[in-house]
C-alpha cells in the first residue's frame, strides 16, 4: 500500500539534493516541483493537498538552515500531512465507550464499495468491546441488500430491524432508533442504499433521515482503490450530510495511496479504520504514523 506516493518521495528526494548543491537554478527546480505535483496527483492526492506540499517543499528547499534534501522533503510533507490527518484527536472506541446510549451510527457510500460488509465488522468490533448491538436495514430499494445484511446480522447474532423491499428507509431506521432505546442497546448501526452523488433524489433522502433520528456519526464508506474519484464523491456527501469519519475498504489492493489523505481533506473528518480483506477480523485503526512510516521507508 502507498507504494506509488512512496516512489514519487523517493525519485524526487534524489533531485532535490542537485538543487541543494547548487546544480540547478531556480527555473529548473520549479520544473522539477511541477513533475512532482503531477506525479503525487496521479497517485490520487487531491489537488489543494498536492499544491500545499509543492509550496511547503519549496519554502523548505530555500531555508539555508537546511542541508540535506531527504529531510526537507519528509518534514515538508510530513507537516502537511499532519494538519490533513490530524484534523482531530477523536476515537472511535472511546466516543462509543463514553457517549449516551444508544450511540445512532450511519453508513452512507455509493453503490458497492462495501459499505454492508463494512457495517458488518464495526459490528463485530462493537460486540468484542463489551457492546449490544441492533442493525437497522435501511436500504429497502434492493432484495440483495436486505438478504446480505440479514446474513450478517444473523452470523452475529445481532437484531436485525427490517421493512419489505420499497418501505421508507427512514421508518426502517426510526424503527431501529426505538428498539434499541427501549432494548437498552448500545449502538444502533443504520445501513442505507448506496447512492450515486448526482442523484438528487437519493441525497435529500439521506438529508431526512438525518433530520428524523440525529445520528450521532455519519461514517462515508469508500474504496482506497477509488482515487480521485473518491475525492469527488466525499465532496459531494459532505454538502448533503455532516461526514464525522471515513472508512477506506479494499486498502490491502491499494497501490497509491493518495485516497486516504485526499479524502481526509475533502470531509474534513478523520480515517477511522482501513478494511483489509472480507473477513470480519479484516479492519483495522488507522494510524497517521503509520501512514507517514511507509511513505518514507526505504
Amino acid at each position: 500500500m502507498f507504494d506509488g506516493v512512496k516512489k514519487r518521495i523517493h525519485a524526487f528526494q534524489k533531485e532535490a539534493t542537485t538543487f541543494l548543491k547548487g546544480e540547478l537554478d531556480e527555473k529548473t527546480l520549479d520544473k522539477m516541483l511541477l513533475d512532482f505535483e503531477l506525479s503525487l496527483i496521479e497517485s490520487d492526492v487531491a489537488l489543494p493537498v498536492a499544491e500545499a506540499i509543492i509550496q511547503s517543499v519549496k519554502a523548505n528547499l530555500f531555508d539555508t538552515k537546511r542541508k540535506q534534501a531527504d529531510d526537507v522533503l519528509e518534514g515538508a510533507i510530513r507537516d502537511t500531512l499532519k494538519k490533513v490527518l490530524y484534523s482531530s484527536d477523536f476515537d472511535f472506541d472511546e466516543y462509543i465507550k463514553n457517549a449516551a446510549k444508544p450511540v445512532k451510527i450511519l453508513f452512507v457510500g455509493i453503490n458497492g464499495v462495501g459499505k454492508t460488509t463494512t457495517l458488518a465488522k464495526i459490528a463485530q468490533r462493537l460486540q468484542k468491546n463489551g457492546h449490544s448491538v441492533v442493525i437497522a436495514a435501511g436500504d429497502t430499494h434492493r432484495v440483495g441488500a436486505s438478504e446480505q445484511i440479514s446474513i450478517h446480522a444473523n452470523r452475529l447474532g445481532v437484531k436485525l430491524i427490517e421493512h419489505q423491499i420499497g418501505a421508507d428507509p427512514t421508518a426502517v431506521i426510526y424503527d431501529g432508533v426505538q428498539y434499541a432505546a427501549a432494548r437498552h442497546k448500545d449502538v444502533l448501526l443504520a445501513d442505507t442504499a448506496g447512492r450515486l452523488h448526482t442523484k438528487v433524489g437519493l441525497m435529500d433522502q439521506l438529508k431526512k433521515i438525518c433530520r428524523v433520528i440525529s445520528p450521532d456519526l455519519v461514517i462515508f464508506v469508500d474504496e482506497a482503490i477509488a482515487g480521485n474519484d473518491a475525492v469527488v464523491r466525499a465532496q459531494m456527501f459532505k454538502e448533503t450530510v455532516d461526514i464525522d469519519g471515513s472508512i477506506l475498504t479494499k486498502a490491502d489492493v491499494d497501490v497509491k495511496g493518495g485516497a486516504a489523505i485526499s479524502i481526509a481533506y475533502a470531509t474534513g473528518s478523520p480515517i477511522l479504520f482501513l478494511g483489509t480483506g472480507q473477513e470480519y477480523e479484516d479492519l483495522v485503526k488507522f494510524q497517521p504514523e503509520w501512514l507517514f512510516d511507509r511513505l518514507f521507508e526505504e
